[in-house]
Order: structure tokens, then C-alpha cells, then sequence
């Protein structure tokens, strides 16, 4: 008896293998958990309690022939801590980002965080330079993102991201930021993070390597990347400056653009507005209990003037309400300011001073608007 053999021409075997795959394959995916989407968690710190304007002025440390770079946070007990670029003491000085705290309205005596020459054993690189700390507190870890140099400016400039489990007091060994698979150089650092509502962490940076352009990075709790999005951007690199103003949306400028997102970060686009401070100079934006923006920056150009400013939440109709220090001689420089929203309401701005120290000022909502500029 002869059987029955059933078979089909080779070609139509392959078209139908190809469709059993994308049919497994897309059968797959529709069983995979949907991505959750990214939500911001805008600060929700009591506003400061109705009464009289007030302000007070104070120097971190000092430690070294020059100081730069103030990054400030909030640690878990509510005290405010304070990273910032100098110099370690003696003849073989070198940059060192140094840490203190504020308790009891007094600064404690400060320490190292790293050297130069501890960053360069931990990355097993040779570093020229270090730079821009970034000081900033997220769950249980309080994390510190600072800048390497290896060769040249921006174009040799790497991020490294090192993190502590007791406010500061041990960290992690440094690692670089892969931003992508290749050229993780030419990269700036600008404001301090965003928090997301996930834990999670959103970090805006410049890239100043085979184009300019800003980056958006999503991190996990720990420091890890989980995705990017590119922040469009026209001009030269500058370090950028990013806020939440809502759960959805958030703003970003970068020199003298602005950019913004509506669905997290993960898409950004270029808005048709700008701020009033120096594009060339960095910025800090600190979002109000009330919903307006605050902006502290250089005005008009050069780094002579420091400034403040107000805006609604939407980040338009920009108006000055303070000059904060301002000088005329060759060696003003009042510039690379850090804004922080203290537990109790309170604003503190931090800069750098004449790069010979860094200044500190403690002032209310009011105080802003107490006077004219």
C-alpha cells in the first residue's frame, strides 16, 4: 500500500516559517507587562508661614585659593548639605569636591569627598582636571555625580556617579555614566536632578562631543540608566537646567533655548520662549510651593551680576526681583548658583563667590518681593 506524502514548494515553507515567528513573536510581546509611565513628583514642601521678609548671608568654609561649583540637597533628617569645588590644603594642593553640613544655622567643618588623584586610582585613568559636583539626595541613597577630565575641554569630559547610604558619610567607588555605547566624553553637567514618581531619578546633561545637544537620562533609584531622550537644542553646549512644573511636564534650558516635555521626558521639544539670564553662564531653577519658577543666573553678560527671578508656572513673563551682588572691577565673578527648597519653606542659593569662596544666602518668599531690585 503507497502513502500519502504531503509537501510544499521550499519558497512557500520559508514565507510560512516567517509567519509562524511573527505570530509566536507578536503573540509574545502583547503578553509582556506594559511600560509604566514615567510621572514626575514635583517637591511638596510646606510653604514658608506668612510673616515678615527676612534674609541672612553667611561663607561656607573656606578650604583652599579658590572655590566653585556649590551643589546643594537636603538630607534625610532635613538638614542642608552643601559639595563644592577647591583645593586640598599643602604644597601638593589639587581640586578636591569638599562636603559640609548646616546645623544649628552654622556650617560644620567641612571634608573630601575625592581628589583628583583618588578619582583617577578608582577609574584607573589618568585625570587631568575634576569638576561641577552635583550633590543630590533620593530615597535611601544620597548621590553625587561630578565631571572628569581626561585630555583637552569639554570634548574629553566624562561623568562619574558615586553614591552614599549614610549622608555622605561613605560612598561608593566611582563609575563612569555610559550615556551610549561609544563616546561617553563631551559631556556637561548642568542643574541638579528631577525626582520621579516611580523613585526613580531624571538627569539632564550637555553633550559636547560630535554634536551639541542636550540628553535626557531616566535612572533607576540607584544611579543606573534606563533610558534617553535627546533634548533639542541650537547653539553651543552649555550645562542645562531642568524642572518639573506638573506630575507630566517639565522644562529645560540649555544656553539660550528652552525645551520642554509633556509625558515625562521621554519626548522633548523646542518651545518658543527663553529666560532673562546669560545663556553663556550656568543657571539653577527652583520650582515655589506656590507653582512659580524662581531663577537665579547671571544678568546681562559676563558673570558681574547675579540675579533673580520670578515667573508663573509655565515658566513665561520672566520679571527681575533681585540683584543678589553685582560689581564692576575685573575680578567680579558672582556666578554658578544653587537653589534649594528647605523642608520649612525656606530658599537657599548658594554660588560661587569672586572664585574665592562660596557665598550663602537663607531668605524667605517674601524677602523676594520686599523691594525693588
Amino acid at each position: 500500500m503507497s502513502t500519502l506524502s504531503l509537501s510544499c514548494p521550499p519558497k512557500l515553507a520559508r514565507h510560512l516559517a516567517a509567519l509562524a515567528f511573527l505570530a509566536a513573536f507578536g503573540a509574545a510581546v502583547w503578553r509582556l507587562p506594559q511600560v509604566p509611565e514615567v510621572r514626575f513628583a514635583p517637591a511638596t514642601n510646606a510653604p514658608t508661614p506668612a510673616g515678615a521678609a527676612w534674609m541672612q548671608v553667611d561663607m561656607l568654609p573656606g578650604v583652599g585659593k579658590f572655590a566653585a561649583s556649590p551643589s546643594l540637597t537636603l538630607l534625610a533628617d532635613g538638614r542642608v548639605a552643601a559639595s563644592w569645588l577647591s583645593a586640598t590644603e599643602g604644597s601638593l594642593a589639587q581640586e578636591a569636591i569638599w562636603f559640609s553640613t548646616l546645623e544649628a544655622g552654622s556650617w560644620q567643618p567641612p571634608y573630601t569627598l575625592t581628589t583628583r588623584d583618588e578619582t583617577a586610582g578608582s577609574v584607573f585613568a589618568h585625570i587631568r582636571q575634576i569638576g561641577a559636583p552635583l550633590l543630590w539626595r533620593n530615597g535611601e541613597w544620597l548621590h553625587l555625580w561630578y565631571t572628569a577630565t581626561a585630555i583637552g575641554g569639554h570634548a574629553g569630559q566624562t561623568i562619574l556617579h558615586t553614591r552614599s547610604a549614610d549622608d555622605g558619610a561613605s560612598w561608593t567607588r566611582p563609575a563612569r555614566v555610559a550615556a551610549a555605547p561609544f563616546g561617553n566624553a563631551g559631556m556637561l553637567l548642568g542643574g541638579p536632578p528631577v525626582a520621579l514618581a516611580d523613585g526613580g531619578i531624571g538627569l539632564a546633561i550637555g553633550r559636547d562631543l560630535f554634536s551639541q545637544h542636550g540628553e535626557w537620562l531616566h535612572l533607576d533609584a540607584d544611579g543606573r540608566i534606563l533610558a534617553k531622550a535627546r533634548i533639542p537644542h541650537a547653539g553651543a553646549a552649555t550645562a542645562p537646567a531642568a524642572v518639573a512644573i506638573d506630575a507630566g511636564r517639565a522644562l529645560a534650558w540649555l544656553g539660550d533655548s528652552t525645551a520642554g516635555t509633556d509625558n515625562g521626558g521621554e519626548n522633548w521639544q523646542t518651545l518658543m520662549q527663553s529666560s532673562p539670564a546669560n545663556p553663556e553662564t550656568p543657571r539653577a531653577v527652583l520650582r515655589l510651593p506656590d507653582g512659580r519658577l524662581l531663577l537665579a543666573g547671571n544678568a546681562g553678560s559676563g558673570r558681574g551680576s547675579l540675579a533673580l527671578w520670578l515667573a508663573d508656572r509655565e515658566g513665561r513673563d520672566w520679571r527681575l526681583v533681585r540683584i543678589v551682588d553685582q560689581a564692576a572691577d575685573a575680578a567680579a565673578d558672582f556666578s554658578e548658583p544653587a537653589l534649594l527648597l528647605a523642608a520649612d519653606g525656606g530658599i537657599h542659593l548658594a554660588y560661587a563667590w569672586r572664585r574665592q569662596g562660596i557665598r550663602h544666602l537663607r531668605f524667605n518668599a517674601a524677602w523676594l518681593e520686599a523691594s525693588q531690585p
